[in-house]
């Protein structure tokens, strides 16, 4: 554990950070080309995990140790958020130790979930636990991002959570008290994180959870499906019931030592700079078990061309740069933020490439589908969009300055076109840190 400052959060409790933060890099950054790569490398722990597990560990009866935890932006806010409600986390440089308060939260008064998404919707649940009242906010744009389904189960569920922003976005007042429990239904066409934030929150409800999907449709399954997963591991009850149904006990959680793998998600972009570069790039720490989402690419990679070898511990993909990269169709329904990353393999493949199931994407940090095909054909490449696809033709690309939109995604994936293309340099490179703080040094040592 970390010996460092401890910094005291508005309630007076500890979280103490593991280094000063650095300055934010804003100055375009220039990426240059090479290939074929040869590099091997573990991205930080996975950002889904972390998040997941510092809910359970924060509700869980005693001290947990979280090995491996990422740090990020939105681990950071998850983190800071506990703390605002009475968890104490302590960042240390192997683990993060977590104690767990057996559901019972402090009112927090303000909830600052920063730029994070997933915050936003999981302690929106979770604070419904607390004995008081909070306000939930983030930054502007989190202004604009949807919450409405998640409220409206909550209320469900005897919770009192009003939406005080625009058209069923936050700000939020969360009455606290607890949260009853019993049966809802809830809308989760738009988000798999609704779904989520609810479980993540049903095992320190009053009394059993009974959650049935709307029309029976879940975008992202396996996002719950990775949800379950983290909870099963601190001891919760959760069963799915037939294709369209989630039960909890509300018998709270275990507290234990739980080990985080690395995370496919910032893993996605080692993989496909090896498919669009060339060579030979693996990525240790990831099981041959994982059962990450985004770890769905790999097959897509696959059918464009790639030999990947998937190893216990490891991930190997490989391309030789005497054998070219073929478009492809693929639904991105499961795997939505990698497909920022595969958008750019495709400016390099023979072939267009067709992407569905997309319909979520301009909801996230930005409009992620207007922002792709903007800076797509900023980089000379054929680009259109439709409400939920995506379509890339491969032309003679060029120099450019690529807009980030304050979206690590969008600035980690368009880095990649500039392995093969000379000129190409990113704004704002500094907004990596949601996710993956020394992005560019791990890609430059490829």
């Amino acid at each position: 554990m970390a010996n460092g400052p401890r910094g005291v959060n508005e309630r007076g409790l500890a979280y103490r950070p593991s280094a000063m933060a650095a300055p934010r890099l804003t100055d375009p950054l220039p990426i240059h080309p090479r290939g074929p790569l040869q590099g091997q490398l573990r991205p930080p722990g996975s950002r889904s995990i972390t998040n997941r597990a510092l809910i359970a560990a924060a509700l869980a009866d005693g001290l947990s140790r979280l090995e491996g935890a990422s740090e990020s932006d939105d681990t950071l806010a998850m983190a800071r958020g506990l703390g605002a409600l009475g968890i104490d986390v302590v960042r240390g440089p192997e683990a993060w130790a977590v104690a767990g308060q057996s559901g019972r939260l402090v009112a927090s008064g303000q909830l600052d979930v920063g730029a994070s998404g997933t915050t936003a919707r999981f302690l929106t649940a979770v604070a419904t636990l607390a004995e008081g009242p909070s306000i939930l906010d983030g930054v502007p744009r989190m202004r604009s991002r949807p919450i409405r389904e998640l409220v409206q189960a909550l209320s469900a569920l005897g919770a009192a959570v009003e939406i005080l922003g625009n058209e069923g976005c936050p700000p939020l007042r969360i009455a606290g008290g607890g949260l009853p429990g019993g049966q809802a239904t809830i809308d989760a066409r738009r988000s798999s994180q609704f779904v989520s934030g609810l479980l993540l929150a049903a095992p320190c409800a009053k009394s059993d959870v009974e959650l049935k999907l709307a029309e029976g449709e879940l975008v992202s399954r396996p996002f719950v499906e990775l949800t379950l997963e983290v909870m099963r591991a601190f001891g919760a009850e959760v069963e799915w019931r037939g294709d369209d149904t989630l039960t909890v006990a509300a018998k709270g959680y275990r507290a234990r030592s739980y080990p985080i793998e690395p995370d496919a998600q910032s893993a996605v972009y080692p993989f496909c700079a090896a498919a669009i570069a060339g060579g030979e790039i693996t990525v240790d720490g990831i099981p041959d078990h994982s059962s990450q989402t985004d770890l769905r690419l790999l097959d897509v990679l696959e059918a464009m061309g790639c030999t990947v070898e998937r190893r216990p511990d490891a991930i190997v993909v490989r391309r030789s740069p005497e054998r070219p990269l073929r478009g492809t169709e693929v639904d991105g329904n499961a795997f939505p933020d990698a497909i920022l990353a595969l958008a750019v393999v495709a400016l390099f493949a023979e072939g267009p490439t067709t992407v569905t199931g997309l319909g979520h994407l301009p909801l996230k940090e930005t409009d992620r589908l207007a922002a792709l095909r903007t800076e797509l054909r900023r980089l000379g490449a054929n680009a259109e969009t439709g409400p939920d696809w995506l379509r890339v033709d491969p032309a003679p690309l060029h120099a450019a300055t690529i807009e980030t939109y304050d979206d690590h995604r969008m600035a980690m994936s368009f880095a990649l076109a500039g392995l093969r293309v000379p000129g190409v340099e990113i704004r704002d490179p500094g907004c990596v840190a949601k996710t993956w703080p020394d992005f560019f040094a791990a890609l430059e040592q490829l």
